[in-house]
Order: structure tokens, then C-alpha cells, then sequence
């Protein structure tokens, strides 16, 4: 029983986890990254589909300062132009035959600092959720024993393991905060 709560809760801890890695991918940090434009939503073939850029097109930061798209479909170079420029991330992408060259302008202080702020904020959500699911996993316990499901023995060890699991995602968030966090001042 408790072998089962502890696996449903890693599980949606991993969960949690990694959607805050992704979310956090999103916030700019000077360099220049795919995760940058890949959710940009495009109407694209005349405003008929909206589409993800990454649906749309093979994205690759060729170097520190620029990412390039290049679209499976050539037709939809002006479409991705469009849209990106109208989603008010900042970037100036510029059309350049069959391809789409987005050159990351350097950030200035007060942009790293509101980037690091942003980038916080994420971070806290990230944990709040491995904190709810804790809970979680604690009720369940608290319930199986009430329900004489599992000893008081049982429970303790098994809010022992549940706690020993969040310290390490927390871990794992402020890990990936701290990376962030050099990327960001990094001039």
C-alpha cells in the first residue's frame, strides 16, 4: 500500500518537476535557445490553423546570439514572420530565402533582473505543486491507517520516504534555479 502512494507521488513529483523545467526554458536569458519561440502560437495558411512554431518548423540555435527556423512548408515563412513579431516576445525575426534568422539582442541589467524575478516566480510555483502533492501523499496515508490499512508503523515510515522524496525535487528546482539564475547575470 505504501509502496503504491510512494510511487503515485514520485511519479507526479517527476511530473512537476519537469513542467517546471519546461516553463523555465521559457524565460530569456540573453542566450539564445529554441524553447525561446518553439510555443509561439502562428495563424498560419491565411489564418485558417493555428499551429505551434515547433508544428511548423525545425528550430536550432546555431550559436549564443540567434536561432534559426527553417519551415517544413516554405509557403508559411511570411505567416511564422508574422506571428512571432506580433507575440510580443521581443524578437525581431527577419525572413532570409527558405529560412527565418531571430537575432537575441543582449539583455540590459534592469531586463535580467525582471527575467530573474519571472524566473522565481516559476521556480516558487514549481515548488508549491511538489508541496501540494505531498500533502497529498500524506492525507493518503493518514487515511489508509485510519482505514486500518497499514499500522501507525507503517505510516510513519512511509511520511518519512514522502518527505525524503520532496527535499530531493525541491532540490531539483532550486538546482535548476541556481543554473538559471548564472545564465541570467551572465554578461
Amino acid at each position: 500500500m505504501i509502496d503504491t502512494i510512494l510511487s503515485q507521488t514520485r511519479d507526479k513529483m517527476r511530473k512537476a518537476v519537469e513542467m517546471t523545467r519546461t516553463d523555465l526554458q521559457s524565460v530569456r536569458s540573453g542566450r539564445a535557445t529554441p524553447a525561446l519561440v518553439e510555443n509561439i502560437v502562428i495563424l498560419a495558411y491565411e489564418g485558417t490553423q493555428k499551429l505551434r512554431v515547433v508544428e511548423m518548423a525545425t528550430i536550432t540555435a546555431p550559436d549564443a546570439r540567434s536561432i534559426l527556423i527553417t519551415p517544413y512548408d516554405v509557403t508559411t515563412v511570411k505567416d511564422l514572420v508574422r506571428g512571432i513579431m506580433e507575440s510580443h516576445s521581443g524578437l525581431n525575426p527577419v525572413a532570409d530565402g527558405d529560412v527565418i534568422r531571430v537575432t537575441i539582442p543582449p539583455l540590459s541589467q534592469e531586463q535580467r533582473e525582471d527575467y530573474l524575478k519571472l524566473a522565481k516566480a516559476k521556480l516558487e510555483a514549481g515548488r508549491v505543486i511538489v508541496r501540494q502533492i505531498r500533502h497529498e501523499a500524506m492525507k493518503d496515508l493518514e487515511r489508509n491507517k485510519t482505514e486500518k490499512l497499514i499500522s501507525e508503523d507503517q505510516e510513519k515510515v512511509g511520511e518519512k520516504k514522502v518527505q525524503e522524496l520532496t527535499d530531493e525535487m525541491i532540490a531539483d528546482i532550486d538546482g535548476m534555479g541556481k543554473r538559471k539564475e548564472e545564465e541570467l547575470m551572465q554578461v
